[in-house]
């Protein structure tokens, strides 16, 4: 199984300088974590609301004290778990809704379907949820107790009409609608995310994977299963993150009869 490194050294955002350098025992207040969430979403091109940023920082908050008692992250600071949960996972929103644009555009009604298969506390998919307000999720986690902080930031947070949590593994989950697009980050290799996902996707879903080095995904690349190919790997900027990370896109094989 692959995992991308949890603690990478950080970089403070650009811009951040002006902010005084806080003592090593201090967590940094909310007003600051603020300020550099707004600075990371500017960053990223990401036009999100007071109300958007607001949430996302009361996800991090419980997170954070989820994670004092059951241990859901190797990340403690909250600075870091800025950087490397919400800002590494909302690097991903513009080309996800680029191509949720592509794929709903003729369809009338429902706003997008995303399938996050390994979702453990909510990245990305929870993240994106909180950052995109048309976007549905279904979020499949098979360790109770990261299931369990699932359920609770989503009624917690407002998200009970549009996320849903799938205690299990992904053979076992039934899903409300097929998803529009399917992503993991930090889950498995790329033949065994697209492996398990195959009989819930439909030929229309866009299919991604969050990676580390672009050696390690032209290794795994090579070793998919016949008819799955990678057709991009995107270079992601993640502010205040200096460590690689790629969007892998995949395609799927043609099917017939579906």
């Amino acid at each position: 199984m692959n995992r991308l490194p949890e603690r990478d050294a950080v970089r403070r955002p650009a811009g951040a300088a002006r902010h005084a350098p806080r003592p090593a025992n201090r967590a940094p207040a909310r007003t600051e974590l603020a300020e550099r969430l707004a600075e990371g979403c500017e960053e990223l091109k990401l036009n999100l609301g007071f109300d958007e940023r607001e949430r996302l920082l009361s996800y991090l908050d419980l997170l954070q004290r989820w994670n004092r008692v059951y241990n859901l992250t190797a990340i403690r600071d909250p600075a870091n778990m800025l950087v490397q949960h919400l800002l590494d996972s909302l690097a991903v929103l513009r080309p996800l809704d680029e191509a949720a644009q592509r794929v709903v555009a003729s369809r009338a009604g429902s706003g997008p379907c995303l399938l996050d298969v390994g979702s453990g506390a909510g990245l990305p998919g929870l993240a994106l949820a909180l950052a995109w307000p048309a976007l549905e999720a279904d979020l499949v986690e098979p360790v109770g107790k990261k299931a369990a902080f699932l359920r609770q930031s989503v009624a917690e947070l407002g998200l009970a009409q549009r996320v849903r949590v799938h205690e299990g593994r992904i053979q076992e989950v039934r899903l409300f609608r097929p998803p529009d697009l399917a992503i993991c980050r930090a889950f498995a290799s790329l033949n065994e995310f697209a492996t398990l996902i195959e009989p819930f996707i439909t030929p229309e879903t866009v299919v991604f994977a969050m990676k580390g080095q672009r050696q390690e995904i032209e290794a795994e690349a090579a070793a998919l299963a016949p008819g799955w190919r990678v057709t991009d790997i995107a270079a992601l900027v993640v502010p205040g993150l200096g460590a690689a990370r790629h969007l892998v896109e995949l395609a799927q094989p043609t099917r017939t009869g579906r």
